[in-house]
C-alpha cells in the first residue's frame, strides 16, 4: 500500500509493521503487560459519543487552539518518545521539523536518540521538554541546564514512572540498549534491509541525553533505573517548580486530588496520561480519567491529555469533557516509520483532515468552541 492510499493512523501502522524488525516495532507499539491499557485507551476514546447539530454555518472551519499565548494550527502535538530512532532511523529530528513546519507543539524525550540541543534546533521554538527525574541528581539537574541553555520555555515533568512498567514484548525479545546482535536481531536486520540501510547511516540508536552515564548498561530495564526515581515526591515537585522559571507541567496524572496538588504547587498545566498503556497495566484509560480532573482544577490550569489519540474526532471527545489540547505519540511514530518524513506528513494529514471532516459534522465550526454541550446525554459532563 502505497502512503497516499493509507485512510488511516491504522494503515501507517501496519505498512510500519513490514518495514520495521520486530524488536524495533515492538520498543515502541507494545504496551505494559497484557496490554489492556493500551487498548482501552483506544477503545474507551471511540465509546465517547457526541451529538451532531445541523443547518449551521460550517462553510469555514477553524483547527486552531491557543495554549499558553501561542496559537497553533491544530489542537495537538507531538507526544514524548523514548528511543525513537531505534523504531525508524532519523524519527526524532524528522518529527521535530514536522511539528515546526505545521505549528504543533513538539515535545523532546529525556530518553530521545537525539540530543536536547539538537530537537530544540529542529523544532526552531515549537519544541517543549519532557523530564524524567533521575535517582541521581546531578544528572537531574544537568538536563534542566541544558534544556534553559537550548531555548526551551516549557519543561514537562513525567511524575508515573516510580518505577519501570513491564513490557512482555521487550522481555521476549531480549531488547537491550544499544541493541545487541542476538539472532533474532541479526534475523530483523536481514529481513528489513531498508531499515538495516538508514540505521547504518545514522549510526547505532543510544539515548544521547545520557551518553557515556549508560555505556555500562546491559538491558533497557537497566537503563530506565536511571532514568526513573521512586523517590520523587510532591516537595521534589516543588523544589522543581521553585527551580524552574518557564512553563512547568506534570505528566501522567489520573486521579483530581493530584490535579489540585499540582495546581496548589503553582504547575501551569497537566498531561492527563497514562503512557499510552506502557506503564501501570491495571489502571484507567486516560479519557475516563480526563472528567474528574477537569472538574477539579480545568479552569485554572491548562489540561492536555495524551494515550490512545488515533482519529481526529478524538481530539473533540477529549475536548468536550474537558482537555484544551491533545498529544499523540504512536500516531505519528506510525507516519515516519511507514514512510520517513512523506510518512510524518501522511500521518499529519490523516488526523487534520478527520479533524476538520469531525468539525463539519459535528456543526461547531471552531475546535475552541467544542465543549460538553456535544456530549451525548448519556456521557457524564465535567462541572
Amino acid at each position: 500500500m502505497g502512503l497516499d492510499r493509507a485512510a488511516s493512523i491504522e494503515d501507517l501502522r501496519r505498512r510500519a509493521r513490514r518495514r520495521i524488525p520486530r524488536f524495533a516495532f515492538d520498543l515502541v507499539d507494545g504496551g505494559a503487560e497484557n496490554e489492556r491499557n493500551l487498548r482501552r485507551n483506544s477503545a474507551a476514546l471511540e465509546e465517547v459519543e457526541l451529538t451532531p447539530r445541523y443547518m449551521v454555518d460550517v462553510s469555514a472551519l477553524d483547527t486552531r487552539a491557543t495554549l499558553f499565548g501561542h496559537t497553533y494550527d491544530a489542537p495537538f502535538g507531538m507526544a514524548p518518545i523514548g528511543m525513537l530512532n531505534a523504531f525508524w532511523p532519523g524519527a526524532d529530528e524528522t518529527l521535530a521539523r514536522l511539528c515546526k513546519r505545521h505549528n504543533l507543539p513538539y515535545v523532546a524525550s529525556s530518553a530521545a536518540s537525539t540530543t536536547l540541543e539538537s530537537l530544540a534546533e529542529a523544532a526552531d521554538g515549537n519544541g517543549w521538554f519532557q523530564l524524567y527525574v533521575s535517582s541521581d541528581p546531578g544528572v537531574t539537574e544537568g538536563l534542566i541546564r541544558r534544556a534553559e541553555a537550548a531555548g526551551y520555555t516549557t519543561l514537562i515533568v513525567t511524575a508515573d514512572v516510580p518505577a519501570a512498567g513491564k513490557r512482555d514484548r521487550d522481555i521476549r525479545n531480549q531488547l537491550a540498549v544499544p541493541f545487541r546482535m542476538t539472532p533474532g536481531v541479526m534475523a530483523g536486520l536481514m529481513a528489513n534491509p531498508r531499515w538495516s540501510l538508514e540505521s547504518l547511516i545514522h549510526g547505532k540508536p543510544n539515548i544521547a541525553n545520557y551518553a557515556g552515564l549508560l555505556q555500562s548498561a546491559t538491558s533497557y530495564a537497566e537503563v530506565q533505573k536511571t532514568l526513573i526515581t521512586p523517590g520523587f515526591t510532591w516537595q521534589d515537585l516543588e523544589k522543581l517548580r521553585a527551580r524552574w522559571k518557564g512553563r512547568l507541567l506534570v505528566k501522567g496524572i489520573l486521579h483530581p486530588q493530584d490535579a489540585r496538588k499540582c495546581l496548589e504547587i503553582g504547575c501551569d498545566g497537566l498531561v492527563v496520561s497514562n503512557h499510552g498503556g506502557r506503564q501501570v497495566a491495571f489502571g484507567p484509560p486516560t479519557i475516563e480519567a480526563l472528567p474528574a480532573i477537569a472538574a477539579a482544577v480545568g479552569s485554572r490550569m491548562a489540561i492536555i491529555m495524551d494515550s490512545g489519540v488515533r482519529r481526529g474526532a478524538d481530539m473533540l471527545r477529549a475536548k468536550a469533557l474537558g482537555a484544551d489540547f491533545t498529544l499523540a505519540g504512536r500516531a505519528f511514530a506510525y507516519g515516519v516509520g511507514a514512510g520517513g518524513m512523506a510518512g510524518a506528513e501522511r500521518a499529519f494529514e490523516i488526523l487534520h483532515l478527520e479533524l476538520i471532516r469531525a468539525l463539519g459534522q459535528l456543526g461547531v465550526p471552531t475546535f475552541e468552541a467544542v465543549g460538553p454541550s456535544a456530549l451525548c446525554d448519556r456521557h457524564p459532563r465535567p462541572d
